[in-house]
């Protein structure tokens, strides 16, 4: 589609896909949905992004990205059909983090059908310079129906910049000019107190209470940076969503056998999150769906896996749930991954993993570095320093030996010094 054209689009479920081409010196880059009256958020829950990832109605909702031979998307999912009434326009932007847009090639917006995954429009944005945010395309009501309409609009005051201008409350450090006192002035002249009558008013109404302000705030851990503190994070209480998401293979690939039974493996591959904890009463344990070892997040370990997964998508994926309410209680968490089926290394496989508290930036890495044939990858190491959680990124590519588990060679690698015995899904 030409900037400036516009499409019909059906009512249903739509996937927004912001794309572009990774490589050398290429910034990140994040999609992220407005949806308006008149031109502006009534609120910041109109704002969908990777810190606030779900619209209030469930018509929005953040997927995240995905890595495929250096194409990377970021996604969204629209239901149209489920968009308030109110709502006349939904805007599609994207953002770049650690340059410009300029650095950015084959940058493009893309809306398929979710159910048939059909291409119903597309719109190739090109000419970037300095521009460090971009209103990509935008979904508005016309006689009742839904179009798509290519914007390309940029920004060189990045999401901060454009989420302002849409009406959102930011949460970043302002500079402020330096206060300059005045002089002190002499007090006026004291005169003759007057009593005036009484006069009855009506006190003004108590101000609403303020909205708390959206934070942009994320942290993506490095080689180079690999650690972070929870605590300077504002991650000090609450949960904490441990995700994994990765790029599932479509082909047929064979049969296997899982939990008893044979299955084709059209979606073969399975990948399973682990972690081993150690409490500070020395109370040591693994959670993973492996033995249906679970955990409990209300009481020890303080630790709970949703699920076994085998979509890799980011609304599920792989998650494990830390009680950061109970922080003080843990001594360590080692959270890694191991392939059950499906792959015999992470070298061609492309995951992220999220770190999402409840309170503070999300932390997220990926993993693309494997070049040996490794079937368990330590993934993040969580240390208790005085009470603050410090995440140090691990993304250690483990082979296990003949006859080893997965399990046992974690276990060995970081001397955890647990028992282990087979067992099954």
């Amino acid at each position: 589609m030409p900037k400036g054209s516009n499409a019909p689009v059906p009512t249903a479920a739509l996937r927004v896909e912001v794309g572009w081409r990774s490589g050398p010196g290429v910034p990140d880059a994040d999609a992220s949905a407005l949806l308006l009256v008149g031109g502006k958020v009534r609120s910041d829950a109109d704002f969908v992004f990777y810190n606030q990832p779900t619209h209030t109605s469930g018509a929005v909702r953040h997927e995240g990205k995905r890595d495929a031979g250096g194409r990377v998307t970021d996604t969204l999912l629209v239901d149209l059909a489920r968009v308030e009434p109110a709502i006349e326009t939904v805007v599609l932007a994207a953002s770049a983090d650690g340059g410009a847009f300029g650095q950015v090639p084959d940058l493009y917006v893309e809306v398929r059908d979710a159910a048939q995954n059909g291409v119903v429009a597309r719109f190739d944005s090109t000419g970037a310079t300095v521009e460090t945010a971009f209103v990509l395309g935008e979904f508005y009501r016309r006689q009742g129906a839904w179009k798509f309409r290519a914007v390309g609009q940029g920004y060189g005051s990045g999401l901060e910049g454009l989420a302002t201008d849409f009406g959102i409350t930011v949460d970043e450090p302002q500079h402020t000019a330096p206060q300059v006192t005045a002089p002190a002035l002499p007090p006026p002249p004291t005169l003759p107190a007057t009593v005036p009558p009484p006069v009855h008013r009506t006190p003004p109404p108590p101000p609403a209470p303020p909205t708390a302000p959206v934070s942009l705030s994320k942290v993506t851990l490095t080689k180079a940076a690999p650690t972070v503190s929870l605590t300077k994070q504002g991650g000090t209480s609450g949960v904490m969503r441990v995700n994994l998401n990765w790029e599932m293979r479509k082909q047929f690939s064979g049969w296997g056998s899982k939990r008893g039974r044979a299955i084709a493996l059209h979606n073969d591959l399975d990948l399973d999150l682990c972690a081993l904890f150690e409490l500070a009463d020395g109370c040591k344990g693994v959670v993973q769906s492996l033995g249906n070892a679970f955990g409990a997040l209300h009481q020890p370990p303080y630790i709970h896996l949703d699920g076994d997964d085998r979509t890799g998508a980011v609304a599920r994926g792989e998650n494990l749930t830390v009680n950061l309410d109970h922080r003080n209680d843990f001594r360590r968490i080692l959270v890694f991954v191991t392939i059950y089926e499906g792959a015999r290394s992470f070298a061609d496989l492309h995951a992220t993993v999220t770190l999402q508290p409840q309170f503070g930036a999300p932390i997220d890495f990926s993993l693309d570095e494997c070049t040996v044939p490794s079937t368990v990858c330590a993934l993040a190491l969580i240390t208790n320093h005085g009470g603050d959680l410090v995440v140090q990124r691990e993304a250690r590519y483990l082979v296990p030996e003949r006859g080893v588990s997965p399990q046992r060679t974690v276990d060995h690698a970081y001397g955890w010094g647990m028992n282990w015995t087979p067992g099954r899904k």
